[in-house]
This record gives structure tokens, sequence and C-alpha cells, in this order.
């Protein structure tokens, strides 16, 4: 197969690249900035259908491995910023590869969509601008595929790991809190967690197998409190990790919503709601069985000084 990968000089897309070239597959590279290993520098947002039609063109397959920062608070209204970033350039991509003759396609995704599908009564796409926009995506995306062109959408969760100098864009405040002096306090519940190796295989499998149905992955399910204390461990500064209150969270993140209010600005995930999200147990059942530890050593394997790379996935 030769494959386009969007995306392809972040941490994910860094992986897909490497997996697909150890099976023998061709890869073409795009991406938003120009550095080693980008074959053609395209922001996807702006590109036209011409655009893409002569960058798919000679392809079996593509994956879609931008993001958008979810958590970043922008002037309001956020959703009509968030489908201009997330869903229009996806439904145009596979308009082009659809009618370029591709046959296999993946978007990488969010698990926030599986929960939305697991617990309706949360209802998640209502309260949420991105994982409203996560779903939109998945389902334009395909239908402007067509039935001919099957797209899988992997949901990720927390995805440890580094590609180079690309690290997770949330990992260097991680990282600075569990060296500092402040306490470890972490409120209960906890994440699904994998190593950004194991979503590039799950994402060459699913490109090999043609694969067009929704793919929730884990290597693992840890509580925040897990999670905190082997990223202390990770750094070499293993300390206890305390319990914060569940009302503590909810005012804390309460009064982050008035703020933003007040400032006019929102964010993907809506602070008024998050506290439920933060609380709750966001565990992917079966988990894949593969060790994290290697990859969340990886990750924070950086002298105490040095700065995370923003790593968007793409």
């Amino acid at each position: 197969m030769r494959i386009l990968v969007v995306g392809g000089s972040g941490l994910i897309g860094a992986h897909v690249v490497d997996v697909l070239r150890e099976r023998g597959h061709g890869v073409t590279t795009a991406a938003r900035t120009a550095r080693p290993g980008v074959d053609h520098t395209l922001d996807v947002t702006s590109a036209s259908l011409d655009e893409l039609a002569l960058l798919l063109a000679g392809h079996d397959g593509v994956v879609y491995a931008t993001r958008t920062d979810e958590q970043r608070p922008v002037p309001k209204p956020i959703y009509p910023r968030f489908r201009q970033d997330m869903v229009e350039p996806v439904v145009r991509l596979f308009t082009a590869a659809r009618d370029q003759g591709l046959t296999r396609g993946v978007v990488l995704g969010s698990y926030y969509t599986y929960f939305d599908r697991l617990r309706p009564q949360w209802r998640l796409t209502d309260r949420h601008a991105y994982i409203r926009c996560r779903a939109e995506q998945a389902a334009e995306g395909r239908a402007a595929a067509g039935p001919d062109l099957p797209v899988a959408v992997v949901e990720l969760p927390f995805v440890f790991g580094r590609a180079g100098d690309v690290l997770p864009n949330w990992s260097g405040p991680l990282e600075r809190w569990a060296r500092s002096r402040s306490p470890l306090l972490v409120p209960a519940g906890g994440s699904a967690a994998i190593s950004a190796r194991s979503v590039a295989e799950i994402t060459v499998d699913a490109l090999e197998q043609a694969r067009g149905d929704d793919i929730p992955v884990a290597d693992e399910n840890l509580t925040w409190h897990e999670m905190l204390t082997r990223i202390s461990e990770a750094v070499g500064r293993r300390r206890r990790v305390g319990r914060l209150p569940g009302a503590v969270v909810r005012a804390a993140l309460g009064s982050g919503s008035l703020l933003q209010a007040l400032a006019r600005k929102e964010s993907g995930v809506n602070h008024r709601y998050l506290a439920g999200l933060m609380l709750a147990e966001l565990f992917v059942e079966p988990t894949t069985g593969r060790p994290l530890g290697p990859a969340l050593r990886e990750t924070f394997a950086n002298p105490p000084d040095a700065p995370a790379a923003g790593a968007k996935v793409g």
C-alpha cells in the first residue's frame, strides 16, 4: 500500500510512518510545518479540494493525524471555530480521497466519542463543543468518503511516548509539577492510557484490514493517583500523592468556568461540566495488555529544565 499520513511529523503520525515502513508500505507525509521527514508542507484547515486531490493521487489510503487543543480558551463562540478546524478539513480530505479512488482511511479521534456512545446520559456532545465536533468529524468524514472508502476512527485516550523531540503537549506541565515542591493532589477517577507505538500499530492494522468502525483503544487503565505516582517515579522524585475531595474539584472548575464567562471565552471541553469527567473513571475495555511503562518513562526522560516540545497529534 501507499499511504498518505497527514500530520506525519506529530507524536502519533511519526510512529504511524515508522510502523508503515517497517511493514513494507510506502509512505508520504504532510504537515503544517516543514521539518525533516515531511514530504509536503500543507495546512489542511485551508487546503482546497484540488490541492488535496493532487496530494492524494496515487495513494491507496490516508491517515488524518492532526488535532485541536480542546483546553485552550478562545473567544466565543467556539463551535464555528472548531468546525472549521476539525470537521471541514476531514470532509474535504475524504471527498478528495473518494474522488481519487482511495480504498481505506483512518482518523485519529478521541475516546470522548466512545464515552458519548457508552454513556448517553452524560450528554457530552450537547455540553462540549470539542466532543460534538469529534462526533461530527467521524460522521461527516465517513459520509464524504462513501461506501467504497471505509474510514476507521481510532479513539484515543492519554497517549504517552515521544517522537524525536516531539512530546505530548500536556507532558511539560505535568513534569514540572512532579519535579516541584508543590503538593501532588489528585481527584478520584482516572483515564485510559496508551503508548504512541501501540496507537500506530492499531492504526496500521486498521489500514491493512480496511476497517471502517470505531476503535476505542487503551494499553492500561490508570486512576489519576496511579498515573501521577508513576510520573513522579519517572522523573526521579517519587512522592506521596494525596486525594483531592470532589467538592474542591467542582468548586475550582466552577470558578474557572465563571472566569471564562466573564472574559467571554470558552474551551472545547466546557469547564462547567469538566469536573464530572475528571471524577469519572474514563476506562476502556478491553485493553491491549501491553505495558505502558516504557512509553511513560520515555515521555518524562527530559532534563529538569528542558521544555516539552509542543506535540499536538500532527
